[in-house]
């Protein structure tokens, strides 16, 4: 449990990833993408890995906003936009 949000337990999630995660090791981007350099790894690593979003707060990433069909968000959106809709679907 974490000392900021106490009554959140992260164990779930990380026993999720320990099944489902999978190593990508991906050749880097042909042209540098994000302000930030060190961002551009997560652009290769979600085009190597076909996923289909990266989800978080970095400024750099979401400035991009979406890449070669990867959209990136922050988590509330994508909570709202994305797994709000496969609720009601």
């Amino acid at each position: 449990m974490s000392d900021q949000f106490p009554k959140v337990d992260p164990s779930p999630i990380i026993n999720l990833l320990a099944v489902e995660a999978k190593l990508v090791l991906p050749p880097g981007l042909p042209e540098a993408v994000c302000v930030g350099p060190d961002d551009d790894k997560f652009l290769a690593c979600a085009l190597a890995s076909r996923t289909k979003f990266i989800i978080g707060g970095d400024r750099h990433l979401l400035n991009v906003s979406s890449y070669r069909g990867i959209k990136i968000v922050r988590p509330r959106r994508f909570v709202d936009e994305y797994l709000k809709k496969r609720e009601g679907s």
